[in-house]
């Protein structure tokens, strides 16, 4: 059928189809919409989440997601109320007819200006219907171009972190390969860009064409234009599609001026302060992180009120936690880093480095990294200095860190300001910063 697709036959199937086009968008945009819905609330916990563990590609692939989710779900409820007013009309049709302005019995200024913008009903609905149609082909074009755009600064990433900053590379490779290719991609994105939002302008000069149409085959690869790109001609060459384009445009833009205002109810109270002597962050009580969102601060003990004779502390493990720690043991560091993207599939090399190569060593060494962060860590609870003996575990959520239990024994009823301090090397000093602050109410059971 692809073959003979200049056949009379297959022009006129698609005529049908197309007339019957309206069903299948309905029925796509149910299903879509419903599973669009059901994946709101996850994707942008997960992106939330990456981002707080300091995961760059969970939170890259978790956000791309969540913008694309959100651009679908717009798209697809405001066309499906367009629809259900298309069909509404339909039915008014049926019953009605066209519109009667003489029966209005209006003067002959507003029947002339009705008439004039109106026209008639079948007009309404021949628009309404152009509108549905576009609006929901645009809605997963759009998807593409956030796609698009999401591979273009994935490669400047890649070329950055795999040949410029790759020190097993020559360092001519760096230069004469990675640099070229990071301002060739740099380049060639501003001039799609231009091109894009001029809808073509590069393309029409002979000259500039020759110059830009290297930039224009590479980037149809890179941003997988290849696949959609009959798509995107057929809404340039038509006038109606293009004032979609407008128009949704400024929509996009005010939708997310409007999502990031909220109403500010006092002058000096904030929810989201960081626990203080005066303020309690419930990122520091385990029992009010109830939600899937809820991520944990520098250090998280049970409740608010404390009824035993310890004090519990969960210290979740960042690689801000891992950096601060090479600062301050320089042995620690790896001449590789082996932080990054895994496979739990695939074993690339079971060495940690070229000194670190059989079990006991590398138990040696984390006994050094523990050993490291209990020593650059403790407590004070009020005025009161406690050491903590940390070892390496896992939370309720199954997330890594570091858990230690006080000894509150000496420790009077009331409230109390637990402050978990971190030593710190600045130059040929220690020095000590408070990391975190945490008040609590102490009771005897």
């Amino acid at each position: 059928m692809s073959t003979d697709y200049k056949s009379p036959g297959f022009k006129k199937l698609l005529d049908s189809l197309q007339q019957q086009s309206w069903e299948l968008e309905l029925i796509i945009s149910g299903f879509a919409i419903f599973g669009l819905f059901t994946a709101y609330e996850p994707l942008r916990i997960g992106a939330e989440n990456a981002q707080n563990d300091q995961q760059i590609y969970k939170f890259v692939i978790y956000v791309v997601a969540f913008i694309a989710c959100s651009i679908l779900l717009f798209n697809l409820l405001l066309h499906v109320v367009l629809r259900g007013l298309w069909i509404g009309a339909l039915g008014l049709r049926y019953v009605s007819g066209d519109i009667e302005f003489d029966k209005l019995k209006y003067s002959d200024r507003f029947k002339n200006y009705l008439k004039k913008k109106i026209i008639s009903f079948d007009r309404y609905i021949a628009n309404l219907e152009n509108y549905c149609s576009v609006l929901f082909a645009i809605s997963f074009l759009l998807i593409f171009h956030v796609l698009a755009l999401t591979l273009i600064i994935l490669s400047i990433a890649l070329v950055a972190n795999f040949i410029i900053d790759n020190d097993k590379l020559p360092e001519w490779v760096s230069n004469w390969v990675g640099i070229p290719l990071v301002l060739f991609i740099t380049f060639g994105m501003l001039l799609t860009f231009i091109d894009f939002i001029t809808q073509g302008i590069l393309k029409r000069n002979k000259w500039i064409s020759k110059v830009y149409f290297p930039f224009y085959w590479a980037f149809s690869f890179l941003t997988l234009s290849f696949l959609y790109r009959p798509l995107v001609y057929n809404f340039l060459d038509n006038k109606f599609g293009k004032r979609i384009i407008f128009l949704l445009t400024p929509i996009y833009i005010l939708i997310l001026i409007l999502s990031g205002l909220e109403y500010r109810n006092s002058n000096y109270l904030e929810k989201d302060r960081s626990s203080s002597t005066i303020y309690a962050n419930k990122e520091n009580y385990m029992d009010m992180m109830t939600g899937d969102e809820d991520y944990p601060g520098e250090a998280v003990i049970p409740s608010k009120v404390i009824t035993t004779k310890f004090l519990p502390i969960f210290m979740p493990y960042s690689e801000n936690v891992e950096d601060r720690i090479f600062e301050y043991e320089v042995s620690l560091k790896l001449e590789e880093d082996r932080r990054g993207l895994t496979s739990t599939n695939f074993q690339f090399s079971t060495n940690w480095s070229d000194r670190i190569t059989t079990r006991r060593q590398k138990d040696s060494i984390r006994k050094h990294y523990l050993q490291v962060f209990n020593e650059t860590h403790f407590f004070k609870v009020d005025s009161i200095v406690l050491d903590g003996d940390f070892i390496i575990t896992t939370d309720v959520k199954n997330r890594l860190g570091f858990e230690t239990y006080l000894d509150l024994n000496g420790i009077g009823d009331g409230q109390h300001q637990l402050r978990v301090i971190r030593k710190k090397k600045e130059k040929d000093t220690v020095v000590e910063v408070i990391q975190e602050s945490i008040p609590f109410w102490y009771f005897k059971e």
